[in-house]
């Protein structure tokens, strides 16, 4: 059993991966070819943004857009402790600093509630993470940023494309919507890759010279960039795989549901994340808790249930950044992490596979 399917996907897919990979070889445009702007415009299509910017991963799209926001040395970016690294490492790469606002207990998202106290007149960005899947409360957080001059917001969405909230697409939900398609993302390539998107079009002008290094036209630079281009064989690859996305997003809830369902039918004893009624969740990961992570997680490993644990170190106690970000208590991101445990998740899990798995929990001794 693996952990995420990716075999079982190029399998239902071979054909259409490897005919846009040999159509990229034939023409062998493999820097901003046409599949970089074909993919944006079906990505701007899907989730109605006005422009999307492919980039070389998501770790990129979250930096191009700090830079094209102007931040800098001495501006505070508040996000939340409990996520991966490249959300604060970003805000750090810049010199600003990471002002960290404790999670809801149950989503695991960043706590609306909390923000308002954390902003001070530093503020230049609030960067919310839709994590697990499920968007972030988008509509408080933008409220919030609105009444304290307009506050820029940028949902970190690495996690979460192909949700839905409240009738749009994650990653058109803010100022700015950044993804990740690394492999074991829902939406995926077959290494590193990521995307922007925005409704602004100074902002994505912006991004898009950034991403070639600062260029308006080649050789003329017209302010400071990287070489954050997502290349075209990766685009290939992603263009493909949109084929059957809407099918392994239905499939991603639909499985969250029987996780659910089998769990409390089972009577395990863990607790489960919660979704809310008017977002859907595309469970990149299908997470839950128990007290007792450790042992389970023996426990499962020893029958042959590969699993994970995002996130067991939260960012405001990492060695790396306990020095750089702005003292606080999180409490409630500190105990999830002790707490979370995610189990096999993909669109090609089986039902068999799944019974099995919320069988081995069942045995158990909690």
């Amino acid at each position: 059993m693996n952990f995420i399917d990716l075999k079982a996907q190029y399998a239902a897919l071979k054909q259409s991966i490897d005919t846009r990979i040999q159509r990229v070889l034939d023409h062998g445009q493999y820097i901003m070819g046409p599949e970089v702007r074909e993919l944006e415009e079906k990505l701007e299509a899907y989730t109605g943004a006005k422009h999307c910017i492919t980039v070389a991963s998501g770790t990129e799209a979250l930096l191009i857009s700090l830079m094209a926001l102007g931040i800098k040395p001495g501006d505070e970016v508040i996000t939340t402790p409990f996520t991966f690294v490249a959300t604060a490492e970003v805000i750090v790469l810049l010199g600003a600093t990471p002002v960290f606002v404790d999670i809801q207990p149950d989503t695991c998202n960043i706590d609306p509630a909390l923000i308002e106290a954390a902003i001070t007149p530093r503020t230049k960005a609030i960067m919310p993470v839709s994590l697990y899947g499920q968007v972030a409360d988008m509509d408080e957080i933008n409220a919030i940023a609105a009444r304290h001059g307009n506050i820029p917001v940028i949902e970190d969405a690495a996690q979460s494309f192909g949700a839905a909230y409240k009738g749009r697409r994650s990653c058109n939900v803010s100022t700015i919507g950044c993804t990740s398609f690394f492999p074991s993302k829902p939406l995926g390539c077959y290494g590193d890759g990521g995307a922007i998107f925005t409704n602004d079009d100074v902002l994505a002008r912006a991004m898009r010279e950034i991403r070639v290094h600062g260029q308006e036209r080649r050789y003329f630079h017209t302010r400071i960039g990287v070489g954050g281009r997502m290349d075209t064989l990766q685009c290939a690859v992603v263009l493909a795989k949109l084929e059957r996305f809407d099918w392994e997003i239905e499939r991603r809830v639909e499985l969250g549901k029987v996780y659910a369902d089998l769990i409390k039918d089972a009577q395990i004893p863990v607790e489960l994340l919660s979704t809310r009624e008017d977002r859907s969740c595309v469970w990149a990961q299908y997470t839950v808790f128990t007290e007792q992570r450790d042992a389970f997680q023996e426990h499962l490993q020893s029958c042959g249930i590969p699993t994970a644990v995002h996130y067991p170190v939260t960012l405001n106690r990492q060695p790396a950044y306990q020095q750089v970000c702005v003292p606080g208590s999180t409490p409630l991101s500190e105990a999830a992490a002790k707490k979370v445990i995610s189990l096999p998740m993909s669109p090609d899990l089986s039902a068999d596979d799944q019974r099995r798995i919320v069988l081995v929990m069942a045995e158990f001794k909690f």
